[in-house]
């Protein structure tokens, strides 16, 4: 991204607005506004992308980065979710259940399987697999559903589908990882 390059602020720092990005984001889908909450996970997402950009083009990519970095991934992750199941329990958000199952249980569902996928890529590669980058839903997958979703008002129907390709990812980089290891 050649505009990186021209960036003052630390990759860092925009790893940490990206993240505060993301509790506003939650925030939104808590007092029900779904177009406000998909505005500012892409917003987000934005500030997701130039960190790593920014790292690249100032050659400032550090071991630390990197961990900082997936540590405020899986924080955006909870905090989105947590803001929408807020949303859901107090009544802001209101969907019908999906197979008799509310909206805030498809979110642990989702929540569940998100954090397995990324716990299972780390976990195999700390074993000594290879290329775990594997899943027909990583996180940039699961953003961007969430966010098609926010924004057509049917986020009950994007978060089950979340649930269900996190689990999917999950089964796929176990039997990656079974096979590279």
């Amino acid at each position: 991204m050649p505009l990186a390059k021209n960036i003052p602020i630390s990759p860092n720092i925009l790893t940490i607005i990206g993240l505060l990005i993301s509790v506003i984001a939650a925030f939104e889908f808590a007092i029900g506004d779904l177009i406000m909450g998909a505005i500012f996970i892409m917003l987000s997402g934005i500030f997701d992308v130039l960190d790593g950009a920014v790292a690249r083009a100032s050659g400032n990519i550090t071991p630390f980065g990197g961990v900082l970095d997936s540590v405020c991934d899986r924080y955006a992750d909870a905090v989105i979710f947590a803001g929408i199941i807020y949303g859901s329990i107090n009544g802001s958000i209101y969907q019908p259940a999906l197979l008799q199952a509310p909206l805030w249980l498809w979110c642990v569902l989702a929540l569940i399987g998100s954090y397995m996928v990324s716990y299972t890529r780390a976990r195999a590669e700390a074993a000594g697999s290879t290329s775990m980058n594997v899943g027909v839903a990583e996180r940039s997958e699961r953003l961007i559903i969430l966010v098609l979703g926010a924004l057509t008002g049917y986020i009950l129907i994007a978060v089950a589908v979340i649930a269900v390709l996190a689990h999917v990812t999950l089964i796929q980089r176990i039997l990656n990882a079974k096979q590279t290891l």
